[in-house]
């Protein structure tokens, strides 16, 4: 890529990269059944290769709600752990399946659609985290999908537009950012929390084009009436109408 170019004048400055991690899948216990999830990771030293679809090296037990193009590199915060801290003691990075634990880059600051240098990929990012009962399972708090979900602090997706090496200490440098200004916070909000705002609603789907297909899909039918139930997701429970 070329120059630094920005389509929003007042760009949000970027972060850079703690820790890199990836992770094999392994069987996750949860209510009697065992699942299978990539979400325990570790750490990886020097520079990993990144593909179009993810990091080398790096798995997921759950291909239909995690991974893919869209969803090929995990993004968390590394501020959230302060705040994590004071609930559940400390935490070591990545304990949050993440791929990247950063700093300076926040859900309330990111836009869908930015696009970041880090080492030599480009990522853009593409969607929020929806929490599930994997995290629960995985810190062994019960509510951990509910309580992520209730605060924000859910990382978020992105995807390679160019693939390259990254490393721990790597900057993520902006290269675009896109006029409409919806962030992951306000996307998570409207999607996962205040589900009764249809006028949230409606703006986002002005712009189909920053959201996930299926998201758009799901908030038209809200507009609808047709409310989705989110307990399969945050509890690993099965549909109220399979």
């Amino acid at each position: 890529m070329g120059a630094i170019r920005h389509e929003d004048p007042d760009p949000v400055a970027g972060g850079r990269v703690l820790v890199v991690s990836t992770g094999t899948v392994r069987p996750l216990p949860w209510h009697g059944r065992t699942v299978a999830s990539g979400i325990a990771k570790t750490p990886v030293r020097g520079p990993v290769e990144v593909t179009r679809l993810g990091l080398a090296g790096d798995e997921q037990g759950d291909r239909e709600h995690h991974g893919g193009p869209d969803k090929a590199v995990l993004v968390h915060p590394g501020e959230h752990y302060r705040e994590w801290a004071r609930q559940l003691g400390d935490l070591t990075a990545p304990a949050f399946g993440e791929n990247l634990t950063t700093e300076g880059v926040l859900e309330d600051d990111v836009v869908l659609g930015a696009v970041y240098a880090v080492g030599t990929t480009v990522l853009e990012v593409t969607q929020p985290r929806r929490p599930c009962f994997k995290l629960a399972a995985h810190h062994g708090v019960e509510d951990m999908a509910v309580r992520t979900q209730r605060t924000g602090r859910t990382g978020f997706y992105c995807r390679v537009l160019r693939p390259g090496l990254l490393a721990a200490g790597d900057r993520l440098e902006p290269l675009f950012r896109p006029r409409h200004g919806i962030t992951a916070a306000e996307v998570h909000r409207v999607l996962n929390v205040d589900r009764a705002d249809r006028a949230a609603a409606r703006f986002l789907l002005e712009h189909p084009e920053a959201l996930p297909t299926a998201w758009v899909g799901l908030l038209r039918k809200r507009l609808d009436g047709h409310v989705d139930d989110q307990a399969p997701r945050l509890h690993g429970s099965p549909p109220a109408n399979p």
